[in-house]
């Protein structure tokens, strides 16, 4: 009787002990060691001992922006939870989820979350009838997930070597929902991939071309954004494949996903050149590359909306695999400390480096990601803009190019209109992608580009007219000449001030004219030839040529005059003469 009561008190025992171990967020005294706090009296705080926060949860680290599409660091946040003094001198472990949206990165992270707290237990996966809670999820087509989310309670770990290192859980924004752009799921993916000594990539059913193609487009996106690139700047990445269908071909788990990694990445003779160039670029990114296959979890999980992460709707094969994938990540013996630069990094190291990196990712340096049909487009279009302007050059080269003689000035201006007039047509005859208001900043560009070449060909034709080369030196020279005629006036006159100015001036323009000769001879100090050359052509505009043209102008008026004059005069002579026979 003794021996069944102290049975039942033990399976009672127990209960109790494995309900504790599911339930969140209170941590195990075993796994804390002396940092151990009671979660449900206070979990941690700050370096003035004020009370932060009574509950681990998720806080929001990386915000996103939907209306201007940037990202902003909360760096209170981010510090309230790296720079805890048991923890911001440790070694940093992260383990980061990333990508598409809705399929089930938080849900995942969530059993990360129950071993993190009952590791010590056979029993962390958790109880049949026991909600799954941590980080937010739900079932559904629309996403929960925005920026980067970590946990708040970092976990301290005794590795086997004696060594306490913090783990820290990532979750990201899933990409590709209908609200993020090409660089916002590049920005997430990049900074959740620089700054994770794990990165966990997320996929369904299978490893799809364009999967490795955003992954390569991420990871350069990241690379660029490293002050050094080292020969491998990332550490590990972990494909995982979600409601793995063929286990007859790969079984699930760690052996049959190395198995299906090595084939999906291998680079072979007869491939074409851009799937070569993808593999070997996610080859040259992570030191560690893994893959795990994992079941479907069931139809329940699939279908149910009401689903809240009960063991007991989940399929076996799925939790049998749940159950090897998350020591693999999580266990002592397997956690990867974070490293930049072939340094171990810091909880307070890893602070700097979320804000040096958010830093270049909220400036202009780095060129913005396109979307496939974006990028193809643009090419689409330059091409047939590169193609336009070739003609244009063609054509003008016939006309006033380097070996053609002189061109009088409107008979260039109506070439270059018709020639124009060509290359705006055969841009607009080329079938071109992206739509016609796309494609009409490309035109636009392209008539701007066009004027600036004939601008240039207007240059050259001129620089062939001989007395466009000579009207610095005539410039000079009429200065010279007018300066010493008015010197020469007022020195008779006694006005020897304004005389010795214009002798001043005279010998300036002497001087330059001797410069402006070297400068043609020799070759050498070109910006001051240059900038002679347009003072002659200021005065020649603005003073030479106006007294040039009011000089002809009332000569020619005179001259009308005087015949008209003469003609009238000549008229009344002859009607006289009439008169008096």
């Amino acid at each position: 009787g003794e021996l069944i009561l102290n049975l039942d008190k033990m399976a009672e025992g127990d209960a109790v002990r494995y309900e504790q171990l599911v339930e969140l967020p209170r941590l195990k005294p075993a796994l804390a060691g002396e940092n151990y706090v009671d979660a449900e009296e206070n979990a941690f705080l700050d370096s003035d001992d004020e009370v932060v926060t009574e509950k681990p949860g998720p806080i929001q680290i990386v915000l996103a922006h939907e209306d201007d599409h940037n990202f902003e660091l909360d760096e209170s946040a981010l510090e309230r939870v790296l720079l805890q003094e048991h923890i911001k001198d440790l070694n940093v472990v992260v383990v980061s989820v990333a990508g598409a949206f809705r399929k089930g990165k938080s849900f995942l992270l969530d059993f990360m979350l129950r071993y993190m707290y009952n590791q010590n237990s056979s029993y962390w996966i958790g109880g049949n009838h026991d909600p799954l809670t941590g980080f937010t999820w739900r079932g559904g087509c629309e996403r929960e997930t925005t920026g980067i989310q970590i946990w708040s309670e970092v976990f301290v770990i005794d590795k086997p070597d004696g060594t306490k290192v913090a783990v820290l859980l990532m979750d990201t924004q899933g990409a590709f929902d209908s609200q993020s752009t090409i660089k916002d799921c590049a920005t997430v993916f990049a900074l959740s991939t620089m700054t994770s000594s794990v990165q966990v990539y997320n996929l369904s059913q299978n490893i799809q071309e364009d999967d490795l193609q955003h992954l390569q487009l991420f990871t350069e996106y990241g690379r660029l954004a490293m002050e050094e690139i080292y020969q491998k700047p990332f550490q590990t990445l972990m494909f995982l494949i979600r409601d793995w269908s063929y286990p007859y071909e790969h079984p699930y788990g760690l052996e049959g996903g190395k198995q299906f990694l090595e084939k999906r990445l291998q680079v072979k003779l007869h491939q074409h050149e851009e799937l070569q160039n993808v593999r070997r670029h996610i080859h040259s990114c992570f030191s560690n590359l893994g893959c795990f296959l994992l079941p479907h979890p069931g139809l329940k999980v699939a279908t149910n909306p009401s689903f809240d992460g009960r063991l007991n709707d989940i399929d076996e094969d799925f939790k049998k695999e749940l159950q090897n994938l998350v020591p693999l990540l999580l266990a002592p013996e397997n956690l990867v400390e974070k490293e930049i630069s072939g340094s171990k990094v810091t909880c307070r190291d890893l602070v700097q480096y979320f804000k040096a990196y958010i830093k270049i990712y909220q400036g202009e340096e780095l060129p913005h990601p396109k979307s496939m049909l974006q990028a193809t487009a643009e090419a689409n279009n330059l091409a047939a803009v590169a193609g336009a302007k070739d003609t244009y050059n063609k054509g003008m080269e016939q006309v006033c190019g380097g070996d053609k003689p002189y061109i009088a000035p409107a008979d260039l201006e109506r070439k270059h209109q018709e020639l124009k007039e060509v290359a705006m047509k055969q841009f607009r005859s080329v079938k071109k992608m992206g739509g016609e208001e796309f494609c009409r900043r490309y035109q636009d560009q392209l008539e701007e580009e066009l004027d600036d070449i004939y601008a240039n060909f207007v240059k050259h034709n001129d620089g062939k007219n001989i007395f466009y080369a000579a009207r610095t030196p005539a410039t000079l020279f009429a200065v010279m000449f007018a300066m010493y005629i008015i010197s020469g006036l007022t020195g008779f006159l006694g006005m020897v001030s304004i005389a010795t100015l214009c002798n001043i001036v005279t010998g300036l323009a002497l001087a330059s004219l001797c410069t402006w000769a070297y400068v043609k001879y020799s070759g050498e100090f070109r910006e001051v030839g240059t900038l002679i050359d347009q003072l002659a052509e200021v005065l020649w505009e603005q003073v030479i040529k106006p007294l040039g043209d009011n000089f002809i102008e009332d000569t020619m008026r005179q001259s009308v005059t005087n015949s008209l004059k003469a003609g009238l005069t000549e008229q009344m002579s002859q009607h006289t003469r009439l008169k008096t026979d």
